[in-house]
């Protein structure tokens, strides 16, 4: 055994100070960019780009495709690709230097590994089309949107705690 998997992980980081940090990140890619944070948009575009190199017709004749990334445009030449990308090697980053780093499956006690990844996929399925349906995802709505005081973002934001809150009543029993 390493001395790196003998120690304990890393004190999580001040929430006050994350969120600080948050707002900060926030007002940088409204700066820099000219747009918010929020994944869906970024992941319609890396969609369309594999869509692309396999059927680049499809992509030139759905007017929504294509114009993410039809005739010569490039789907990836976008900034929230870059976004993505870097929250998630970030992340990846700040795993491995925290020593947080590992693959794990968190379950309750009546909930099996395999069930909990089929809830998972279910409900990202879900959570997917929401975004879709909605022009935007989760953080999307709730820091780019509520950074400019969108009353839909807060409406959104409202209604995305309280179904949560009423559906944790519904699934409670897995986790006790």
């Amino acid at each position: 055994m390493s001395t790196r998997e003998t120690r304990p992980p890393r004190a999580y980081v001040d929430p006050y100070l994350g969120g600080a940090l948050l707002g900060v990140v926030l007002f940088l890619a409204f700066f820099i960019t000219g747009n918010g944070l929020g994944a869906s948009g970024a992941i319609s575009h890396v969609q369309v780009a594999i869509l692309g190199l396999f059927a680049q017709s499809h992509v030139d004749q759905v007017g929504y495709f294509a114009e993410i990334g039809g005739g010569a445009k490039n789907a990836l030449d976008n900034a929230g690709v870059y976004m993505l990308f870097g929250t998630f090697l970030g992340g990846a980053l700040s795993g491995i230097l925290a020593r947080r780093w590992r693959p794990e499956t968190r379950t309750g006690p009546n909930v099996s590994v395999t069930a909990r990844w089929v809830y998972a996929f279910i409900g990202g399925a879900i959570m997917g089309y929401g975004a879709r349906l909605a022009r935007g995802c989760t953080s999307g709505q709730a820091l780019s949107g509520g950074a400019v005081l969108s009353v839909g973002s807060f409406a959104f934001m409202f209604a995305v705690f309280g179904g949560g809150y009423a559906l944790a009543w519904f699934v409670r029993r897995l986790w006790n």
